[in-house]
């Protein structure tokens, strides 16, 4: 059941893309996020002083924000053996309160003055593997639902750690995330529980057409 009414910004992270080198391939990400100190604007784009390096899976208005579930930390430190500090899973926004299991694809909540809806779950990538020199580790995330989540801007505004996150208005579908990494991973050959998902009006465009893709 769907419980959670409102959260807590409880941290906000930018960062522009860097260049690493790992398995003996060097590559581009904006994971190595740091804290921001007071208010940043946060527009249809997501944050000026953040950026993507790759803009086909990462960023747009669909994947405007990147959100982490701070209530997560605690398992993932037990896991790895070693103590997080926030940006841990590369996200601008460290959520208290809203996890996957409270939230609804189409959710929408006012973020300090933006305005923000819930889009699709996070899919962790490689990068993640790179971060904690584990390759089984987008693997590790995607099994325990602890995924993350974006949101979309409907309204730009500004947004500061600390900002209360309220419920403005709850997708009709309910939907949670955590139910749409069930049918996305989980429940691949139930094509009812996909068209379920797929009807869902606040729905990222690249989950739709995966979805699509699964029906036909």
């Amino acid at each position: 059941m769907v419980k959670g009414q409102s959260g807590r910004l409880r941290s906000l992270q930018v960062g522009k893309p860097a260049v690493y080198q790992w398995g003996g391939k060097e590559f581009a990400t904006g994971m190595g996020k740091l804290p921001a100190a007071g208010k940043l604007l946060l527009t249809f784009e997501g944050y000026a002083e953040d950026g993507q390096a790759d803009r086909i899976h990462h960023g747009g208005r669909d994947k405007a924000v990147c959100v982490y579930a701070y209530e997560h930390y605690a398992y993932w430190e037990k896991e790895l053996g070693q103590s997080l500090v926030y940006a841990a899973f590369g996200e601008n926004v460290t959520m208290e309160g809203l996890t996957e299991q409270d939230v609804c694809i189409g959710d929408v909540y006012r973020m300090g003055e933006a305005l923000v809806q819930v889009s699709q779950p996070r899919q962790p990538c490689y990068k993640l593997g790179h971060k904690y020199n584990r390759t089984d580790m987008p693997l590790l995330v995607q099994t325990t639902g602890y995924t993350g989540y974006y949101f979309r801007v409907l309204e730009e505004g500004c947004t500061a750690p600390g900002d209360a996150v309220l419920l403005v208005e709850r997708s009709p579908a309910g939907i949670t995330v955590a139910e749409a990494n069930r049918i996305k991973y989980t429940a691949k050959d139930d094509q009812a529980e996909a068209a379920r998902l797929l009807a869902v009006p606040g729905l990222s465009d690249s989950w739709r057409e995966s979805l699509a893709k699964r029906l036909s």
